[in-house]
């Protein structure tokens, strides 16, 4: 801000009017002494109970060049937690890492202003994306949202690095590891073929696919599962000819038609089936899974 600014600034947070008075006008001008002090020639003019008055000060300008406590910890690398997103058992690819962290900003934005809600320093490291944020509550409520959002678990642990003032300071470090799997997916589970349908906290809700029958499993479960076709690889297509308990549909590989075996939840008046191609050959979905359309 230059000095006029900080000058008018600072008139119009010191200036008291008597509360009886109108038509005020108030002009200032600036007198440089030296690079840290002015003086503000300050007029003021107007009524009171129609008697005008004019009145005068010059009141010392002086300044000082400081930083907050926030902006010297951003510019410092000041932490005090740090995120470490991975995954289990694989490599987070870019699209997951770009969609992980899209959720802070996205968090950071519809919370309350907070000036320690900064990151210090951020980049990608063996197998997923590291983080170093200005707040230990940021980073809690962000490993809350992730899991919630994408599933997964989250591991925190402290370790002190000082004192200040006779208390511990400490730096939390908070692991968040997304599962290999997303929601719509299908996956071999026990032999079986199972959707993901949904999250809870001990891990996620899977929906099989030959029949209704719906479960929960904890996420160390879940560690034997594999992804046979994920939601982005599935298809959504129209039905051209159907029956009781087939359907023909154009092959969205080579565009020639084939016939799928309809779902089990199939209400027999649907014009598109969602399909995944599994073991060589197109299957149809049950109807109420948790993925969307393509």
């Amino acid at each position: 801000m230059d000095p006029e600014g900080i000058a008018d600034l600072r008139v119009r947070e010191n200036l008291v009017l008597e509360e009886r008075a109108s038509q005020v006008e108030v002009s200032f001008s600036l007198q440089e002494i030296d690079e840290r002090t002015s003086r503000i020639h300050v007029d003021v003019s107007g009524e009171i109970e129609s008697h005008i008055f004019n009145d005068s000060h010059s009141p010392l300008l002086q300044t000082s060049n400081a930083v907050c406590t926030p902006c010297t910890r951003k510019d410092g690398d000041y932490f005090e937690a740090t995120v470490q997103l991975r995954s289990a058992g694989r490599k987070l690819d870019e699209k997951e890492l770009s969609e992980l962290r899209a959720t802070l900003d996205e968090l950071i934005e519809s919370m309350e202003p907070n000036p320690m809600f900064f990151i210090s320093k951020e980049g990608p490291v063996q197998g997923g994306w590291d983080l170093q944020l200005g707040s230990k509550s940021l980073a809690k409520t962000w490993g809350r949202r992730l899991a919630k959002s994408f599933g997964g678990t989250v591991k925190e642990s402290s370790k002190v690095v000082g004192v200040n003032d006779g208390v511990e300071v400490s730096r939390l470090t908070l692991s968040y590891r997304k599962p290999a799997y997303s929601i719509g997916d299908v996956i071999r589970y026990k032999k079986s073929l199972w959707i993901v349908d949904s999250w809870q906290k001990d891990g996620p809700i899977i929906r099989k696919v030959d029949r209704f029958e719906r479960t929960g499993v904890t996420w160390r479960d879940m560690e034997s599962s594999i992804v046979i076709c994920s939601l982005s690889d599935q298809s959504t297509v129209q039905i051209l000819n159907r029956d009781t308990s087939a359907a023909e549909l154009m092959d969205p590989l080579d565009f020639k038609v084939t016939t799928v075996a309809l779902p089990y939840d199939d209400n027999g008046t649907a014009d598109k089936l969602r399909i995944a191609f599994i073991d060589g050959e197109w299957l149809a979905l049950p109807v109420s899974t948790g993925g969307g359309e393509n």
